[in-house]
Parts: C-alpha cells; structure tokens; sequence
C-alpha cells in the first residue's frame, strides 16, 4: 500500500492513492458513525492528490476555485477532523499535511522528505518508536505521541 518516492515521481498514478484514501475514509466514518461532509472529502482529495506535503491556504485556493469554501476556518476545521480521524498528518516543519497511508490504525508518523522534489514518506519503524519510548522511559518521561520529520533526498533524486 505504501508507494515510494521513487513511484511517486515515475509510472505512479495518484487516482488510486485518492481512490483508496476515499474508501479508507468512509468505512472509518461509517464505522465511528461520522459525517464525512463533501468539503471534508474534497480536502481529503487534494490532499492525496500528490504526495507532496500541502498547505492549508493552497487546499482553500482549490475550495474556492469550486465554491466550497472561502474562508481559513472552513479549511482548518476539515483538516482538524481529518487529522483527529488518522487519515491525514501534518509536517510540522512545513506547516502542511499529507494523507496517512495506514488510516485507522494506531501509529506513529514518522516521514521521509525529500529536499529535491518534495515528496513525503510515510516510513513505517515500530522498532524506531519502541526505541525511542524506552530511551524516553529511562529518564522518567512518558512519551505519548511522537512525529519524526527526517529531510534528504528520495532514491530519484540522489541517483540524479
């Protein structure tokens, strides 16, 4: 399910990512029984619509192209639902956001960013986070949430 930068950039086509993150989203509101509003929806479809991390005032620029939203609060509020669901993250660093590609399920978000192209990875290391709990834990600190945001270059743009 996870896609690398590399397919990201060459042969990938990002319907199906969006595809998949509609569906993903709609069994989870079903499930939770939540709205999954059309302007939620459509945020979660620009979001996933590259796999670059994008901002909040580019997401209301594509809204208000389409009449669905004009306002920033509009925008952050879908976002805040989107996030609180586990279906998207945000990039600390680059005050942006992009899809979660395991929704639903408790994890920790750790991300590969590519400084060349802008492509962001979600990269799954339960051993990393474990490690880093227990580091945590030996100085007496509960760690609950961790983000970890790491910047290099994606395999096509370093073999570039």
């Amino acid at each position: 399910m996870k896609k690398s930068a590399k397919a990201a950039v060459h042969n990938h086509d990002h319907r199906h990512c969006v595809e998949d993150a509609l569906a993903a989203a709609e069994k989870l509101c079903a499930t939770k029984g939540l709205r999954f509003t059309p302007l939620r929806r459509r945020v979660l479809e620009f979001v996933w619509s590259s796999h670059k991390p994008v901002g909040a005032y580019a997401l209301l620029d594509k809204l208000r192209s389409e009449d669905l939203g004009s306002a920033p609060p509009t925008v952050y509020r879908a976002l805040d639902f989107l996030i609180e669901n586990g279906l998207i993250h945000r990039i600390e660093r680059m005050n942006a956001f992009v899809g979660c590609s395991h929704p639903g399920e408790a994890h920790r978000g750790f991300f590969l960013i590519c400084a060349d192209c802008g492509n962001a990875e979600e990269l799954e290391a339960e051993e990393l986070g474990n490690a880093i709990t227990a580091g945590a834990a030996k100085r007496g600190f509960a760690a609950r949430e961790m983000t970890l945001e790491v910047t290099g270059l994606c395999a096509d743009c370093g073999n570039s």
